[in-house]
């Protein structure tokens, strides 16, 4: 894997699927599955700041999971209070930075109070940037940025014309940070299931089998090499790219 190669990779976004299922084949509680999908999050937070990968995004929790049984929601807040407590002293001495996309307000005060704390703890940090999509949704991040876009032109601060794909870029919960080159999904599924739906419209999607609790750093390396041997053509033609 060349220096080059890594150095075109920016960002990495993962939809961590499969840790129930893991569970389940397994006997066990489902909140256990959840439970080593934190440490599969710790691996590869660990092995994308190995690569050098500036960001990296988790489809940690979507709008729709709200639906998911009362319990399995509560055990799913209950842990991501446990692993900012465990892993913030850990990303701080790694240089990773924290950070959150969704609609934040969502979540339990515990969770939002413990979640800010980190991010804020974490900002001078200049590794890794972690950004976790917490009550996150495609469709809601596009209404939240029209909704936006549309107030400017009633306060006459921009006007519709001036309306482009840089402008809808700069309203998204992801403004700061560039759209995905790389977006995996673990579990076998084969759809990205309403996540950074503007930010992939040229993303190189890899779809693998393994359960997210089982997914590592050689599996992260493995995609990556794929991906080195895809043409990113951009709507241009391979002699286009090639020259």
């Amino acid at each position: 894997m060349t220096d080059t190669l890594m150095k075109s990779i920016k960002h990495i976004a993962i939809i961590m699927d499969g840790n129930g299922r893991w569970a389940k084949q397994r006997g066990l509680e489902r909140v256990q599955g959840h439970k080593e999908g934190a440490k599969a999050v710790r691996r590869i937070v660990e092995e994308a700041g190995k690569l050098q990968i500036p960001y990296l995004t988790l489809y940690t929790f979507s709008t729709e999971n709200w639906n998911r049984p009362r319990e399995e929601v509560e055990a799913l807040m209950t842990l991501l209070v446990a692993s900012l407590r465990n892993e913030l002293d850990n990303l701080i001495q790694n240089n990773v930075r924290l950070n959150a996309i969704g609609n934040l307000d969502d979540l339990p005060e515990l969770c939002r109070k413990e979640l800010l704390d980190a991010i804020e703890r974490s900002a001078h940090c200049t590794g890794l940037t972690l950004s976790l999509a917490l009550s996150y949704s495609g469709r809601s991040e596009l209404v939240s940025c029209f909704k936006k876009i549309a107030e400017k032109i009633e306060n006459k601060q921009i006007t519709s014309s001036q309306i482009t794909e840089e402008i809808i870029s700069q309203h998204l919960y992801t403004h700061n940070i560039p759209d995905p080159d790389i977006l995996i999904r673990t579990g076998g599924e084969k759809r990205i299931s309403n996540f950074l739906l503007w930010q992939s419209a040229y993303t190189e999607l890899f779809f693998t089998p393994v359960m997210w609790p089982d997914f590592n750093g050689e599996h992260l390396r493995d995609i990556i090499n794929q991906y080195q041997n895809r043409e990113r053509r951009f709507g241009m033609t391979s002699e286009q790219v090639q020259n």
